[in-house]
């Protein structure tokens, strides 16, 4: 999402990241095993990547303290935001007042205030659970459910659906980054209830042991088995054609492939598909910020012209010929 993130919000402030709350591995597992909160690592990314100064804001939240008793392998990031969470009383809160207080391009909210465990059902029956575990399941994932299984969705969280005049999906890992959204009681049917235009990003490489092998269309069918149909109205693919060997090598190593897809079998699912060329592959294959956002903005741009309501014309603009002229000196380069 943070890769999403830094594209929109050069185009509008009026942006609402909904994270996810499964996380249970690393620093933010820790945090919430002992303070028993929601993990915070993916509010803290998304945080980061809608600030002005990101760079800076970058060094400073994910600095990780690599010496002292208890702090060793905690980012500061996830350490401030616990310390706000204990000030105002509620992890909610010290996300809201962080917005505030940083004065980011748009605000970052928890789907949840209440940790979920991810629970996978394997194609041989076999029950995996908690999101580290589901992110490296060695066979196929045929069902994922979430714990408590009545979890409630922020208020706030639902508005900025209610809202919404684009509700994008991805990019992100799909069963322990996407799906788990849906899964919170009543975020589907807020999809469904909205006018919003629907858009799924699907990612550009596969993620080893969570979507081996997976094309585009099974991407695309896991996340209307877990949600719903209707839920997307156009699925936005990556036609690059060519990529680099030596750098796809390295993916193979792991266990990565490039996604692939077959637009007549993605239309019979009842979407409009979305082409473009969107990797940035400098050192690893990863989707383009400018140029998702691009794409995602062209489309709304040509399909209701929104920039007559809500103002985005002139920035619209200037900010596709801004991104023009960076890609030039990146191809230059």
């Amino acid at each position: 999402m943070s890769v999403l993130l830094r594209g929109l919000k050069e185009y509008s402030s009026n942006i609402t990241a909904i994270v996810t709350v499964g996380d249970d591995g690393g620093s933010s597992g820790r945090i919430r095993e002992e303070f028993g909160m929601v993990p915070v690592g993916d509010v803290r990314n998304c945080i980061v990547a809608l600030s002005d100064r990101e760079e800076l804001m970058e060094q400073i939240f994910d600095y990780r303290f690599k010496q002292g008793e208890g702090l060793d392998g905690h980012s500061l990031g996830n350490l401030l935001l616990v310390a706000m969470s204990h000030l105002t009383g509620s992890f909610h809160d010290a996300v809201t007042d962080i917005n505030e207080v940083l004065q980011i391009r748009g605000r970052v909210l928890p789907v949840t205030d209440e940790p979920i465990t991810l629970k996978a059902i394997l194609d041989d029956d076999t029950e995996i659970i908690g999101e580290s575990c589901v992110s490296q399941a060695d066979r196929p994932i045929v069902r994922l459910t979430i714990e408590p299984e009545d979890v409630q969705p922020l208020d706030e969280a639902l508005e900025a659906i209610a809202q919404a005049e684009a509700i994008v999906l991805g990019p992100g890992s799909l069963f322990t980054s996407i799906i788990p959204n849906l899964l919170v009681d009543g975020i589907v049917e807020a999809i469904l209830n909205s006018h919003a235009m629907k858009f799924y990003v699907c990612n550009v490489m596969t993620q080893a042991g969570e979507t081996d092998n997976f094309t585009a269309e099974d991407h695309l069918l896991s996340l209307l088995e877990h949600g719903r149909k209707g839920i997307v109205d156009y699925i936005i693919v990556n036609n690059h054609a060519t990529m680099n060997q030596e750098i796809l090598q390295r993916y193979a190593e792991e266990g990565a492939a490039p996604v692939t897809y077959k637009k007549d079998q993605l239309e019979l699912l009842n979407v409009r598909v979305v082409e473009a060329d969107l990797l940035n592959e400098q050192h690893v294959l990863r989707h383009d910020s400018a140029q998702l956002a691009e794409t995602i903005m062209d489309t709304i741009y040509s399909q209701y012209g929104f920039w007559r309501a809500y103002g985005w014309r002139h920035n619209y603009k200037a900010v596709k010929k801004k991104n023009r002229r960076l890609r030039r000196r990146q191809n230059m380069k």
